[in-house]
This record gives C-alpha cells, structure tokens and sequence, in this order.
C-alpha cells in the first residue's frame, strides 16, 4: 500500500491528540466510476470510520448509506492507498489531530438505490447526489470540475492521486 503524508505544520506522532480515520471507495461498474457530488464538490463514496467498527464494516456501511447498494459477495481486496495529514491546532486551537484516510476498489454489478440510502443532514443540505463517470476519463472529469467548489482544491488532489495509484497497480 502507497502510503503519503502531508505534515505541513511539521508535527511529531508524539504531539497528536486526536485521529480520525476515513474510508474511501472507488466504487466500478461496468467501466463507470460512482462518486457523490454535494453542490459542485466531487468526492469518492465513504465516510468516517465509527468507534469499534473495522474498516470493511465501515465501507460497506457507508456505502449502503450513500448509494443503497449492499455489498455481500463483492471482492474487498486491502486498501490500495493511505493519505495522512496531520494538522496543528485543528479542527480548534490545542487539538492536533492525525486524520488517515484510506481507499479501496470495489467492483460491482449493483446499481444505486436511492430507496434505500440514508442521507445525513448535512448531504441533504449541500444536494448530496451520485453521478457516474466515466472511469477511463476520470481524471480528466475531476480536473476539469476543480473551480466548481473551494474544497475539490484539496479533495480533487486526493482524488487524482488515489486514481493514478489504481492505475498503475490494477
């Protein structure tokens, strides 16, 4: 697994207070790639992972949540992927916080369910919707949605670089 940190506050481990650890997923089907999109900002499937919930458990929960597909029989290979950052004084003043966030591939024949997603309040209120893409032009398709919101500045970079690793290693 690729493993990248981004430390620009030149943290020690010692000096971390808090972790949060996400899962990401890029969820295949068929050559398209699903991702969520909230009011311009495009973003993998996936979520935080909760208090004693594994990772796997986390990213079928998640994306149950977000697309209504319920993965059983679909192969969960180790995650291809982790990013770190580690921020002084976020999200408040005297908190340093360590957030991992790793990313899987997940192919599947399912398609989304919008009868069964669970949106948080927060995705409601931002449009939370689910867009295919094509997975051979996503990179290109990310890119060329960057402008469109302040936050794809960082969540597009994660996003291309988790794409280009999957490249290279499928």
């Amino acid at each position: 697994m690729k493993e990248i940190i981004y430390n620009n506050d030149n943290l020690e481990l010692k000096d971390v207070t808090s972790i949060s650890v996400r899962i990401k997923v890029l969820l295949i089907n068929n050559g398209k790639l699903l991702i969520g999109n909230e009011d311009g900002c495009y973003m993998f499937i996936g979520g935080h992972k909760e208090d004693n919930e594994d990772s796997i458990d986390t990213l079928k929960r998640e994306v149950k949540e977000e697309t209504g597909i319920k993965l059983d029989n679909e192969t969960i290979n180790e995650p291809f992927l982790k990013i770190m950052y580690l921020n002084k004084d976020y999200p408040e003043i005297g908190e340093n916080r360590e957030s991992d966030i790793y990313y899987y591939t997940v192919k599947t024949n399912k398609l989304p369910d919008l009868e069964n997603v669970n949106y948080t309040e927060n995705e409601l209120k931002k449009h939370f919707e689910l867009i295919n893409i094509d997975l051979d032009n996503a990179i290109k398709i990310i890119k060329e949605n960057i402008s469109n919101h302040k936050k794809n500045e960082v969540i597009s970079r994660d996003m291309i670089i988790a794409l280009e690793e999957y490249e290279r290693i499928k």
